[in-house]
């Protein structure tokens, strides 16, 4: 049996899902092409069974809120626009600094990344009488990932815009400084304000 490789270079032998809670949701074993087709479209929960480095190419080719957001102004032309080959390739070099850099599996660092950047508690707006007010809730397992890779995506951007750094390099730094649970992550910070938020919401 053959075995797929992410970019024909990584391998997930031997990565571990620290979180035990999101182990469920987070697809390790590459597809050939990492192209699931909409597949998460198709049912709910789908998006579990999209393989987790291609759900991180999907969230570098928006540009909208998030990707080509950057201090409240819309970036026209940020993030990879649906150019999914455009996307596969920033995510092919950002992964080759990090293997240079940290010399470890960068599907594993990834894994790191988001299991440190994914809020455990978040604010919703609730109406009462005409009154609204924040409380605090539980962010389930599915959207905890999707809250950790849209912030790093949206924090590689912000670092590369008017910048020399090309977007891998800020992207290979940002998934490389929320492995490490570094405040200087955009993604860690904002995980971090997410849920000191929600604690005052309690």
């Amino acid at each position: 049996m053959v075995e797929f490789k992410y970019f024909d270079k990584w391998s997930v032998e031997g990565v571990e899902i620290k979180d035990k809670t999101l182990q469920k949701f987070i697809k390790l074993d590459p597809t050939p092409t990492l192209r699931s087709g909409g597949l998460q479209t198709k049912r709910q929960f789908a998006k579990a069974e999209v393989p987790i480095v291609e759900r991180l190419i999907n969230k570098i080719m928006r540009s909208g809120p998030g990707a080509g957001k950057i201090g409240g102004r819309v970036i026209r032309g940020a993030g990879a626009c649906g150019k999914k080959y455009k996307a596969y390739n920033i995510v092919k070099k950002a992964f080759e600094i990090i293997e240079q850099r940290t010399k470890k599996n960068p599907v594993q660092v990834l894994i790191d990344a988001i299991v440190n950047c994914a809020p455990r508690e978040e604010t919703t707006r609730i109406s009462y009488g005409g009154i609204t007010y924040h409380v605090a809730v539980d962010v389930s397992p599915l959207r905890r990932i999707d809250i950790a890779l849209r912030n790093l995506a949206a924090g590689a951007f912000a670092a590369s815009f008017r910048n020399k750094k090309r977007i891998w390099e800020c992207l290979a730094e940002e998934i490389i400084l929320a492995a490490n649970a570094d405040p200087k992550s955009y993604a860690f910070a904002r995980k971090e304000e997410i849920e000191r938020i929600a604690k005052g919401a309690r």
